[in-house]
């Protein structure tokens, strides 16, 4: 067991030494911020660690691109969601503003929702929204999206267990 962790250890720090400063520039491009870029750089070799076999990756930049590129994604996408719901929040006055532990929870269930319903084809989450958001019966959904009644009843079906699948997992 100690000759084994001596190992990982090993060849954790290879893969640091060699690679880190490659993926914080490669972020730093990619994205335009140097300290988003060194926070991906870092989750993403905590990600890498994390890995069991780190002697079977055969390509370790297309390897850790592909960690840093997930991790990019989800990065953007939180931010954009954070920056609509505060110009959403201007729209408050002071008396309607929730606190910021309100604030901070909502916006967390936000990107909860946004990352179940990614996974998504298109139409089974405008469905979906439409139902659930505005609260749309299954016939207005239908005419709204111009499709049939059970097609919605199928897309509606099919968002449910998505969450309810992605909610156990």
């Amino acid at each position: 067991m100690q000759i084994h962790q001596t190992a990982d250890n090993s060849l954790i720090q290879d893969f640091y030494v060699n690679h880190n400063s490659w993926l914080y520039s490669w972020l730093c491009k990619k994205i335009g911020s140097t300290f988003d870029a060194a926070d991906l750089t870092q989750d993403t070799f905590l990600r890498l660690f994390g890995k069991e076999e780190l002697t079977s990756i055969k390509e370790p930049r297309a390897y850790l691109t592909t960690i840093a590129h997930g991790l990019m994604v989800s990065h953007i996408r939180r931010r954009d969601i954070e920056r609509v719901y505060l110009e959403e929040m201007g729209y408050l006055t002071s008396d309607e503003m929730p606190s910021l532990e309100t604030r901070a929870i909502a916006l967390e269930i936000l990107i909860k929702i946004d990352t179940m319903l990614d996974g998504l084809p298109l139409k089974v989450r405008k469905a979906f929204l439409y139902s659930q958001l505005e609260e749309l019966t299954h016939a207005q959904i239908a005419a709204k999206m111009n499709i049939s009644i059970a097609s919605v009843r199928l897309y509606i079906s099919k968002a449910i267990l998505h969450c309810m699948m992605i909610f156990q997992g």
